[in-house]
C-alpha cells in the first residue's frame, strides 16, 4: 500500500487551538455551502438573513458565521479583496474539509464544498445597466494565480485565451490570463435570476482596470479592446477582483463555484453608484433561496 504524503507543518499550519492559520476555523465549523463576500462588514448583512447562528470567528479580514437559512446550515466568510486572498480561503477550506489536522494526510473520503462569491463590479457593455446581477459563467483570469497550479490547462479554456490574447494585443511583460468555467451546476442554478458573464478578474483596481489617476495605464485603449472582444457570440461583461482564483482552484480541487456581482458602477458611461446597498441586499436574498433549494 503507497504511504501517503503528510503535509509538513510549514506547509499547512495548525494554531494551537485546532483552528487552521489565517482564517482561525475548525473543522467542524465549516459547513458544506459557504458564500464568500469581499467586506468583512458584509458578513454581518448576510448573517442577519440566517435563521440560527451557531459560531462567530474573527481573524484579521477573515470574519465568519456559519449558522443555518431555511434549513440549509452555510458558512459566511469574508475574504478581503484579490486573488491573494482567495488563495488563503479557498486553500484553507479545503484544508478544513479534506485534510484530517491529527495525521496531516488527504482523507480517504472527499468533502465537496459549494463556495459562491458574492460581490460588487462594474460594467464594460453599455446595456448592462446598474443594479443588475451577473453570474459569471467564465472568469478570466489577470492576476496569475492559477499558472503557479499544475494542471492550470486541463481546467481552462484554451481556445478562447488565445483568442483573446490576440485580439488585444496581449502584452508579454504581463502575466498570461487565464479563462475557467464557473461550475456548471451552479450556472443552471442560477440562470433565470441572472444575467450570464464573462468576467474579469483584475489584480489591482485602478491601471488593471483601465482606471488613469495619475499613473497612465500602459496601454490606455485596452479597456476598448476588451469591450470589442466577441468568442461565439459571447463578450465580455464586467471587471472585478476575486472570481477568476475561487473557480480555478475550485476546478483544480473539485469543488463546486461561482460568482454572482451586482453592478454598481458602468465603466462605458463613466458612471457610479455609491448607495449600493438595496441591490447588494436584493442580491443577498436571492443567493440564499436559490442556495437553500440547491
Amino acid at each position: 500500500m503507497e504511504n501517503k504524503r503528510v503535509i509538513p507543518a510549514s506547509e499547512l499550519i495548525i494554531n494551537e487551538d485546532g483552528s487552521i492559520f489565517h482564517l482561525h476555523l475548525k473543522p467542524e465549523q465549516l459547513a458544506d455551502i459557504v458564500i464568500l463576500v469581499g467586506d468583512p462588514g458584509r458578513v454581518a448583512l448576510v448573517a442577519s438573513f440566517f435563521d440560527t447562528k451557531e459560531c462567530e470567528v474573527s481573524s484579521r479580514e477573515f470574519n465568519t458565521v456559519t449558522g443555518t437559512y431555511k434549513g440549509k446550515r452555510m458558512t459566511v466568510l469574508s475574504t478581503g479583496i484579490g486573488t491573494d486572498n482567495i488563495d488563503i480561503c479557498v486553500t484553507e477550506l479545503d484544508a478544513l474539509a479534506n485534510i484530517d489536522f491529527e495525521t496531516r494526510q488527504v482523507k480517504d473520503e472527499f468533502r465537496q464544498l459549494t463556495l459562491l462569491r458574492l460581490g460588487t463590479s462594474g460594467a464594460l457593455q453599455p446595456d448592462i445597466k446598474v443594479g443588475e446581477q451577473v453570474f459569471s459563467r467564465t472568469s478570466v483570469g489577470f492576476d496569475g494565480l492559477l499558472n503557479y497550479y499544475a494542471g492550470r490547462n486541463e481546467v481552462c479554456d484554451l481556445g478562447i485565451e488565445q483568442s483573446f490574447m490576440k485580439h488585444v494585443g496581449w502584452n508579454e511583460l504581463l502575466t498570461k490570463p487565464y479563462f475557467i468555467d464557473a461550475d456548471k451546476v451552479l450556472f443552471e442554478h442560477f440562470k433565470d435570476v441572472t444575467r450570464e458573464g464573462i468576467t474579469i478578474a483584475a489584480p489591482g483596481f485602478y491601471a488593471p482596470q483601465g482606471r488613469w489617476v495619475r499613473l497612465q495605464p500602459q496601454d490606455i485603449h485596452l479597456n476598448e479592446k476588451i469591450e470589442s472582444f466577441e468568442y461565439n457570440g459571447r463578450r465580455i461583461t464586467n471587471f472585478e477582483m476575486e472570481s477568476s482564483a475561487l473557480a480555478g482552484l475550485a476546478a483544480l480541487m473539485g469543488h463546486r463555484a461561482a460568482t454572482v456581482c451586482t453592478i454598481i458602477a458602468q465603466r462605458v458611461a463613466l458612471d457610479a453608484c455609491t448607495d449600493y446597498k438595496p441591490f447588494v441586499r436584493q442580491m443577498i436574498a436571492m443567493a440564499l433561496d436559490k442556495l437553500a433549494t440547491l
